[in-house]
């Protein structure tokens, strides 16, 4: 088996993309970052080499690439509170090994234009995101009060004050108190303005936000 100088360009283009992704997931702090990033650009694009070189299914080599990523993708998502969180990450690292691949067969300005569209998606589409993200938040509040044998319906109306949208609710009763969980869809503003006057409410013993 023999490698071309055009193999080791392959590499080499590989850990540049790879570099540059992984320092983007570096500087958000995420969970996958350049290392791993570079380890699998480089990696895919030398399974997709030596596939090419030693079998005639290729083919088949570059789905269990496929494959592999997939486990790693899922290692990356978790849950968190009430999040589900890594999942751009995970993606990413599927994007990122779908490069390897393309350079390591030989489709550079293919795998070069992926490159440019993903970055685009990461880095422009930021602040469209943040701003979809503060117009429409869903979070999840619960407060405890002293039973005085009415609900806590005077808090739902608080709520539609602020125009946040009730999509569950439930109030339950222990002894002399009840408490109250909702989860409310609205703006940053107006949860924000929510929280800060059930903050100064007298009347709640507990509130988590």
């Amino acid at each position: 088996m023999n490698f071309l100088p055009d193999d080791v360009y392959k590499l080499l283009l590989s850990f540049f993309l790879g570099m540059i992704i992984g320092l983007e997931r570096e500087y958000r702090s995420k969970s996958a970052g350049l290392r791993t990033m570079i380890l699998i650009a480089v990696g895919s694009t030398l399974f997709t080499i030596i596939s090419i070189k030693i079998s005639s299914d290729a083919g088949r080599i570059a789905a269990n690439i496929v494959t592999g990523i997939g486990f790693i993708g899922a290692g990356i998502i978790f849950r968190e509170n009430s999040r589900v969180v890594g999942i751009t990450t995970a993606a990413i690292v599927w994007v990122t090994a779908a490069l390897g691949m393309g350079i390591g067969a030989g489709f550079y300005v293919l795998s070069i234009a992926c490159f440019v569209i993903s970055g685009m998606s990461l880095v422009i589409l930021s602040p469209v995101q943040n701003w979809v993200r503060k117009q429409s938040q869903i979070r999840n509040y619960r407060l405890m009060c002293i039973y005085e044998k009415k609900t806590l319906k005077k808090y739902e109306e608080q709520f539609r004050e602020y125009d946040l949208k009730i999509l569950r609710a439930e109030q339950n009763r222990s002894g002399s108190h009840i408490t109250g969980t909702w989860i409310l869809q609205g703006t940053e503003k107006a949860h924000e303005e929510l929280t800060k006057r059930l903050l100064n409410d007298s009347e709640i013993l507990e509130f988590d936000f």
